[in-house]
């Protein structure tokens, strides 16, 4: 490349870095409309799963406070509050600059880009039971060196599914057929992928009965595959499904105990150690609450089944508990522990890998630096909220490999190239920073910085120590 086509380059790269804060500075300007509406009794919030608010309130006139409610609401049938059409869209720009993904190994190179996801939806309630709900999806990424799947999804159905809902003496009926997400609990194994670009969508049927304490919900489904070479070229097959049964329950008050099995299918699945058809029977246990200023979250996930010739036999476990202080700025002292399998003896026929399934991208960073795959991780970390829609964060994280016999993973269950069966089990120690504001109801703003040192191992590797640091405005109307 010529020194002038280089600068030319720049000069794209930065005109595209301005208009993308230029979008997010209009996204302030006109969440600025809503700020003094924040209080009105009864709205509902905007939530990252569109599809869970309910916009029947503003059947009042008096709650058409903010501008623009005359689309959350739109009246079907005057005889039937209950049937109207509510419009909706979000905004999500990120700035990110990575210093070494994946440590800079595989070449990967340093690299800043925008990320931006913009959605639109369309929310049908026929009446008290019947509603459909659909919502497109248009993700793209500036200027990025490595393009992905979870990266770019240009303009294509995110969700569309038809739901019916029925109170019954005994309980509560739902049941849901289309695409659709599943999001359990704090999202370590089945997410909605909420971290990266392209969330994770879900062709399903799906079925929840609630009566008293419990909850029972059982789903067949077949994961959505993205595609970026044209509009609405994203698709789901009978090569990847998952399906599951799940049980919850309120217990010692508000807490709650939950318990799943799942059935994984994916066809030619590839490990560093086996590769083939995949069929893998996922056994999960939970239990978390609060009690006074006590709060913690339990999982414990068992995975057997096959990889091609390969038996598989893996296992997980993670655990956040944290303790609020009676002081200033709500000091809350936070520790998590996570530990996955590795496969600790390759070529015995036996799989011991974790499959993290559908991983939640922020579950450790917004940088990707881990995976939920042979992995020992302790993080330490103190939050505070110095105003009131203010958070900061501070935390350190420990990783080592459950076995070195296995690779180190990066999001979301990458090997790093040539770590697997050399070096010490110590993988490296990052620290990370975050700061979370909500503007108002509708525009929250995020800035994420990491740095991470890698050990020995990596660095044999060819890989380096690394920094992140993202920016991010989401505006959801």
């Amino acid at each position: 490349m010529t020194a002038a086509g280089g600068e030319r380059g720049e000069v794209r790269r930065a005109a595209r870095v301005r208009s993308a804060l230029l979008a997010s500075v209009a996204l302030i300007a006109f969440g600025g409309l809503a700020r003094a509406a924040d209080d009105a009794p009864a709205r509902p919030a905007i939530q990252s799963n569109r599809w869970a608010e309910d916009w029947s309130v503003l059947a009042d006139q008096k709650l058409r406070t903010e501008p623009f409610d005359s689309l959350k609401y739109v009246p079907l049938w005057a005889s039937d509050p209950k049937s109207y059409v509510s419009f909706g869209a979000n905004l999500r720009e990120r700035l990110e600059f990575n210093d070494a993904p994946a440590f800079g190994t595989g070449g990967n190179a340093r690299d800043s880009y925008v990320i931006q996801r913009l959605q639109v939806h369309a929310d049908v309630h026929f009446d008290a039971n019947w509603r459909a709900f659909v919502q497109l999806e248009d993700d793209r990424a500036f200027d990025k060196l490595n393009v992905t799947s979870v990266d770019q999804d240009r303009v294509d159905l995110r969700l569309a599914f038809l739901e019916y809902t029925k109170q019954f003496s005994g309980g509560l009926l739902k049941a849901r057929v289309g695409r659709q997400d599943f999001a359990f609990d704090l999202q370590r194994f089945v997410s909605s992928r909420d971290g990266p670009n392209v969330r994770q969508s879900f062709d399903a049927v799906w079925a929840d009965w609630e009566t008293g304490t419990w909850r029972f919900i059982g789903f067949v489904s077949r994961p959505v595959q993205y595609f970026d070479d044209q509009p609405f070229d994203d698709r789901s097959s009978d090569q990847f499904r998952f399906s599951t049964l799940r049980i919850e329950r309120k217990v010692l008050g508000n807490n709650e105990l939950s318990a799943y099995y799942s059935l994984y299918e994916r066809a030619g699945a590839r490990y560093l150690d086996a590769f083939g058809d995949e069929r893998r029977h996922i056994f999960d246990l939970r239990f978390a609450g609060k009690q006074g200023p006590l709060d913690w979250d339990l999982e414990a996930m068992g995975q057997t089944g096959q990889v091609g010739a390969s038996a598989a036999r893996a296992w997980a476990v993670g655990a956040r508990a944290g303790y609020t202080l009676p002081a200033a700025w709500q000091p809350r002292l936070g520790l998590q522990f996570d530990a996955a399998s590795g496969d600790d003896h390759p070529k015995d026929g036996v799989l011991g890998t974790f499959n993290p399934l559908f991983p939640n991208g922020y579950y450790f960073t917004l940088a990707g630096f881990t995976g939920y795959a042979n992995l020992v991780h302790l993080k330490p970390s103190i939050t505070v909220s110095p105003a009131n829609r203010l958070k900061l964060m501070a935390a350190v994280g420990l990783q080592w490999r459950a076995t070195t016999a296995d690779a180190i993973y990066v999001q979301p269950s990458v090997p790093v190239a040539g770590t697997a069966g050399v070096g010490s089990a110590w993988t490296g120690a990052y620290g990370q920073l975050r700061l979370d504001y909500a503007f108002d109801a509708h525009l929250t703003g995020a800035i994420e910085a990491v740095h991470f040192e890698v050990g020995e191992t990596i660095r044999t590797a060819g890989g380096r120590s690394s920094d992140y640091l993202g920016a991010q405005l989401q505006y959801g109307w």
